[in-house]
């Protein structure tokens, strides 16, 4: 029988970065594979094309030998997705900095807060995502994450108006449609397409 090879790209039910191959439908993840010949050659203490090749034979083996079971984590690559919410967490966390920087020097003493924000993506790696991309941006931190009803607690710096605690509540909004657009599923872009949820405010908010 002819054996046939299938990469991720012409079949949607692979995972990314991987092939399938033979008649017992043998996948093998390529990431994993450059990642096990990395270390044979960090083993051998030199970079040269045998032991590159060498190492790829034995991943390959390994992967063959001992084969992991298929497991899809819901991550897709959006190259332009991705580029958007790489300028956008640059140029938030530079806004951001600049405002935190202003409110240390100003006269009065701001009043924190600590509020929730639903999200409308509730798989478990976009809501990783959106929480580790919120983190990263200055004036607010991720103090806790419920993820049977997919919402993020999120301290604040700046929570004197009403408006400061809306307008956090949309940049986090943002990060989570930014995210999901750059390494989401087709039906989670279209669940972050839609209008957030209703903001349901926990007693004691704030701080």
């Amino acid at each position: 029988m002819k054996r046939r090879i299938t990469v991720s790209f012409r079949n949607k039910e692979l995972p990314p970065f991987s092939c399938e191959f033979g008649s017992r439908r043998r996948v093998l993840d390529l990431p994993l594979i450059a990642w096990l010949t990395f270390i044979w050659v960090l083993l051998w203490s030199g970079f040269h094309w045998a032991n590159v090749l060498t190492g790829a034979v034995v991943a390959v083996a390994v992967c063959l030998a001992f084969p992991l079971p298929r497991v899809d984590l819901g991550l897709r690559l959006h190259p332009w997705g991705i580029l958007l919410l790489a300028g956008y967490l640059l140029y938030d966390m530079y806004t951001s900095g600049v405002r935190v920087t202003r409110q240390i020097f100003v006269d009065h003493r701001h009043r924190a807060a600590v509020i929730a924000v639903p999200l409308r993506c509730r798989s478990d790696l976009m809501l990783a995502a959106t929480a580790v991309a919120v983190s990263n941006v200055p004036g607010g931190s991720i103090v806790e994450v419920r993820r049977a009803t997919a919402t993020l607690f999120l301290h604040v710096l700046d929570a004197d108006r009403p408006v400061a605690l809306d307008a956090a509540r949309r940049s986090v909004w943002r990060l989570e449609r930014l995210t999901v657009r750059a390494f989401g599923t087709p039906d989670e872009i279209a669940r972050v397409a839609e209008p957030p949820p209703p903001v349901r405010h926990e007693r004691g908010e704030r701080a």
